[in-house]
């Protein structure tokens, strides 16, 4: 027994898209680099290591990007939250 839901289907835009997929790039981004900085640390780097040359870029990606991707998600629900509240109320 098939029931179709009350609710219309509503398209998915290209803004969402981007939203959740930049999200979701930058979320394992940081997570690789989060990773690649544990590696560093177990295999024996030291400390001075970490200042220079792409290592500073390699930090700051787990401190930026993981913040960011979660505003982004949390941004692309309350837009489909809306979306989805006004594709039911139409007549």
């Amino acid at each position: 027994m098939s029931s179709q839901s009350p609710e219309p289907d509503v398209p998915v835009r290209r803004v969402d898209r981007i939203l959740a997929f930049t999200a979701l790039g930058l979320a394992a981004a940081s997570i690789v680099c989060f990773f690649a900085i544990i590696i560093g640390t177990a295999t024996g780097m030291h400390q001075e290591d970490f200042g220079s040359g792409v290592w500073p870029v390699v930090a700051a990606i787990p401190y930026w990007g993981l913040p960011a991707a979660f505003v982004m998600i949390i941004v692309l629900l309350a837009m489909s939250f809306i979306r989805k509240g006004r594709a039911g109320s139409r007549p």
